[in-house]
Parts: C-alpha cells; structure tokens; sequence
C-alpha cells in the first residue's frame, strides 16, 4: 500500500508516452487540493488527476470529470493565465523521489515561446502541488508553506523550489555495489528496513521483496548477513533497477481472497503476496484507481460500522456488569435452607425452649449432628419459627426470579458477542441494516425511524463452491444464519460451526451425494474462519446434519441446539472454494 518512488517511476513513463507532445485544453480544481489537466494528444482526450490530499495524495490518468466551483481559486487562475493552452513536452521523475513534473511550453504575453514546470509532490503530509519558471523559481503552489510550518523549506512565490534531501538516504541509480554493501548492509537494522531506510524510493515493501528475491530473510539483522547473502541482495537490487528502468510495468493488486479487502497494489508482481487474490490491470493509472476506489469502500464500511460496534461494546458492557450483580444475589440466597431447617427444627423442639432465651441447641435430624439457633430473646419459639421461614420464602423467591434474570442475562451476551463478530463480517449496508434490525427486535436499540427503501435493503449469505460442485452458504450474521439454516438447507445437507464460539452457519448442499471427506475439512475451515475463531491456529468446529438442529425456546435468530454431533479440529482459512457472487 505504498506509493514509493518505484510505483512513481512506473506511472511517470506511462504518463509521459500518453501525454508528451499533448496540448492542454482545460484547468479544473474540483476540491481545494485538486487538479484535474485535461490533455489532447494523438486524437485522444486524457483527464490527469492529482491531488496533494495528506491522507492521500494521488496522481493518475482518469475517466471521471467534476465539476469547478464557481469561483476559480487564486492558484488555479495563475495555471489558466500561463499554461491553459500549452504543451507538455515531457513528463519526468527526479531520481526516484515520490515527484512528477510536467514540463510544460507555452507562449508568453509576447507571443514568444517560455517553459514552466508543475511538481506534483507524493510526499503525505508533505504533498503538494508547484507551479514554477523555468529557472526554479516558485510561482505559487496548491498548498502554500511558511517559515513557521516547516524549517526545512518554504514553498512560497518567489523562493527556489528544491526537493528537500532525505537524511542518510542516495539515489539508487548512484549507488554502487560497494556503496551498497559498505553503507547501506551496515546499518543496525533488520534488513529490510536498512534498505529502505538507506535507498530513496525504496519502500519497506519493496525492500522485503528484494530480500525475498534475494532469498534473504527480511526480518534478519544486518550483522547477521553472510558474504553470499550480501551478494545475493545486490543483485537482486540490480535486477530490480534494470526492470524499472528497462522492463514494462506489470501493474497488480492484491486483495484477500475471501473478503476481497485490498491488501496491497505494485506495478510488478509481489512474491510476499503469491497466496492473496491478484488482480492483473492494464495501466498503473487504473491500478491506483481502483485501489484506492475499493480501499475507500472497505474504510468508508468500517466508519459506518464504528457506532453501531461501540453501541453493542457498551450494551456487552452493562450486560456483563448486571450478570456479576446477580451472581452476587443468587450468591446471597445460599443461606435459605438453613433458614427453613431453623423454623423446622423449632417447631420440633420449640417446647422446650426458656423464656427470653437467646439460642437454642437441638439435634438436626437431617445431619443427627448438635445445631445452634440463634433467637430473638423478645419473641417466643414459635415466633422466631415463624420469622425463619419468612426469610427462607424472600430468598426462595429472589434465586427463583434472580436464576430466570441470569439465564436472559446470559442470553443477551451470547447474543451481543454474536452481534459483534457479525459486524467483523459485515461487508455491505445490507449486512448493517439486519444487524440493526436484529438489536431492534431484541430491544437493545430503539427501531429505526429510516426511509422504507434504507429498511427494505437485503443482504445475501456468502455462497462458495468446491471444486467439485458442492455449493456452500455462510451467513454473516443471525439472520442470514437462520435462513441459510432453516430455509436455504434441507434435512440432509450438513451444517457446520466453531464450537462454543460465535459464528457463521455454514450449509454444504449435499444434492443427494454422500460428502468427500475433503468438503468436510473445507467447510470447517470456512467456519472456523468465519468465527471468533478464525485468527486463532486451530479451531474446533461441531458438524451435523441439518435435521439434527433444533430452534431455541423463545431465542434469538440463528440460536440453535443439537445433542448429536461430530467435531474436527482445523485450522481457519478459506481454501478449494470458488466464491460466488450470490
């Protein structure tokens, strides 16, 4: 997920043989730190997009337009007055900083030929966008920075714009093999973070890749690199240069292979990410738009999910602390049957008992064992009697009602903590909206006063098949476990899910055929992944078949019990499947 010098490198060439020669027809600034250049170039139109955002600054050919606001900032008249008609006549990368320039010519208010430059720096919190001369002079920026923002340099009109040295590092292409060796595989880290610490646009992703093509370990301690190994990661450091610089861009992105959560983006194949689902694109443009297109998904779903997680943490919360409370008075109702054999035992021996006494020793007949009974000295035998069954009928009536508030108690955190792994699941808003729903009709949150289309929104269960044809249904939550249970399953088919954890319900389809005892371990590992479970290494998974299942008693969607059932150990992972897209 970097946007190294490397990524920079591959997207600069694509947009100098795209752009080079070009003509620039429109100037946008859509969002306070955006641009948007429109080019003509070879009979076709391309939209540049960059954007020195600090929590994601981009640069990127583009099919989207949007639209300015009315009024044009400042910086984006300067652009329109000196280069709304001009050529770029290259795109380049100074060394392999995270830096691109558009070399631009133009005409002047003379009508003779001039050249300016636009620096679109990739730098996060240090991101910007410069305009300058051709002599490096700052005419203005996106993003303006004073003295007192940053000591290091100030992108201001009229200052000289320079690309701040990054301490201790050296452009790859200057170093040489004892450079490398000397200084960089001498620095008191672990290896790949001594070469990305060491060389300018190498990324600590990078850097582990080197190491495995190297087959060095990444995490290794420099001191601890033998000669071979030395070797072995200089050249696979020189192999990496002339790829960059030789080789066309192979631009990938990796997302996991289940939930499709993108995980990491290259504009060559990754070693580190063989195992992850990849994605093969035709541009590095498209390969950072669509990066960070699904990325902005996955967060914007993880925002959406935050409250409603906090909520249910906080319910769990009070849940637990009320279940302790009622433990304590359950605790305190162990002395009632003491209270009952007292008034007993008095009503047996109260006869003999003096006036005004304060105990009384007898013979417990249930023990043949000496018993003391403390009394009220203000009350005869047979009204204390009478004051010991009083006490043991309150405490008889508190653990009934208290052992009822415990089991609903327990309830509710079962259900709560199921609630939350749902929410680990969620991948949708139709996911969200049956959670809520869920904690609606449970009373733990009040009904949503929503539109009837944001309450009519289905979600669906997750839906695999083998490679021999056994389709698999995993609901993300109590509702989608119910149905995939109880409606999507016939009597036959097997029913999967962690043992004493909260879970997914998972249905292999039997369709009549006995199961191979490889889609068993498969849909054990899917359950075991879609669990609490799945980032322990082994997870216990009960399966049974469907007909074996029955509702709980007045429970909670998706609740069920079965006295009959086979267990395996696996470990949690979703692997021989295809995943369906309904």
């Amino acid at each position: 997920m970097s946007f190294d010098g490397i990524t920079v490198h591959a997207l600069t060439r694509e947009l100098n043989e795209a752009l080079k020669g070009g003509r620039i027809v429109k100037i946008a600034q859509p969002h306070p730190e955006e641009l948007i250049i429109t080019v003509k170039n070879n009979g076709s139109k391309y939209l540049l997009l960059m954007n020195a955002n600090a929590s994601l600054p981009l640069i990127y050919l583009t099919e989207t337009n949007e639209v300015s606001p009315l009024k044009a900032p400042g910086f984006l008249m300067l652009l329109r007055k000196y280069i709304g008609s001009g050529i770029i006549e290259e795109v380049s990368q100074p060394g392999l900083e995270r830096v691109v320039c558009l070399h631009i010519r133009h005409l002047d208010e003379m009508g003779d030929e001039a050249y300016k430059n636009l620096y679109i720096e990739i730098m996060g919190k240090y991101s910007n966008i410069i305009f300058t001369d051709d002599e490096g002079k700052i005419l203005d920026s996106i993003k303006r920075v004073g003295a007192n923002t940053s000591s290091v340099r100030e992108v201001l009109p009229g200052r000289d714009y320079f690309i701040p040295a990054q301490a201790d590092k050296y452009n790859p292409f200057d170093i040489t093999e004892v450079m490398f060796k000397e200084d960089i595989l001498r620095r008191p880290h672990e290896t790949a973070k001594a070469i990305s610490s060491g060389v300018v646009g190498f990324s600590f992703v990078t850097s582990n890749e080197l190491c495995l093509e190297a087959g060095v370990d990444p995490g290794a301690s420099v001191a601890s690199l033998s000669a071979d190994d030395k070797e072995n990661l200089y050249t696979a450091f020189t192999r990496l240069l002339d790829t960059i610089e030789n080789k066309p861009s192979e631009p990938v992105i990796y997302s996991d292979p289940v939930t499709k959560k993108p995980l990491e983006f290259s504009a060559w194949p990754l070693l580190a990410y063989k195992d992850s689902l990849c994605q093969e694109l035709s541009s590095v443009s498209e390969m950072l738009y669509l990066f960070y297109s699904s990325k902005n998904t996955f967060s914007n779903m993880k925002q959406r999910s935050a409250d409603l997680r906090k909520n249910v943490k906080n319910l769990l919360e009070r849940e637990s602390k009320k279940l302790n409370l009622q433990k304590k008075q359950l605790k305190s109702t162990e002395k009632m049957d003491k209270y009952r054999i007292y008034g007993e035992l008095l009503h047996t021996y109260g006869y003999s008992v003096p006036e005004g006494a304060k105990s009384v020793e007898v013979t417990n007949y249930y023990t043949n064992e000496p018993l003391t009974i403390p009394l009220d000295p203000e009350l005869t035998a047979m009204e204390c009697a009478a004051n010991y069954f009083k006490r043991y009928d309150k405490l008889k009536r508190t653990k009934e009602a208290v052992t009822v508030q415990i089991e609903e108690t327990k309830k509710n955190i079962e259900q709560l903590d199921s609630v939350l792994t749902s929410l680990d699941l969620s991948e949708d808003e139709g996911d969200l909206s049956e959670i809520k729903k869920e904690l609606a009709a449970a009373g733990f949150i009040h009904k949503s006063s929503h539109s009837k289309k944001e309450k009519d929104i289905k979600a669906k269960p997750l839906h695999f098949v083998t490679d021999d044809g056994f389709d698999i249904f995993v609901g993300k939550n109590n509702y989608q476990n119910e149905f995939v249970t109880f409606k999507k399953a016939d009597p036959d088919d097997w029913w999967f899910h962690a043992k004493k954890v909260p879970g997914s319900h998972v249905i292999v389809k039997s369709g009549g055929r006995e199961l191979p005892d490889h889609v068993f371990e498969i849909a054990a590992q899917i359950a075991a992944y879609y669990s609490k479970g799945r980032d322990n290494d082994k997870t216990e998974v009960d399966y049974v078949q469907r007909k074996e299942l029955r509702k709980t008693n007045g429970g909670a969607p998706g609740f069920v019990i079965y006295h009959t059932n086979y267990s395996m150990t696996v470990h949690p992972q979703v692997s021989g499947v295809t995943k369906c897209a309904s």
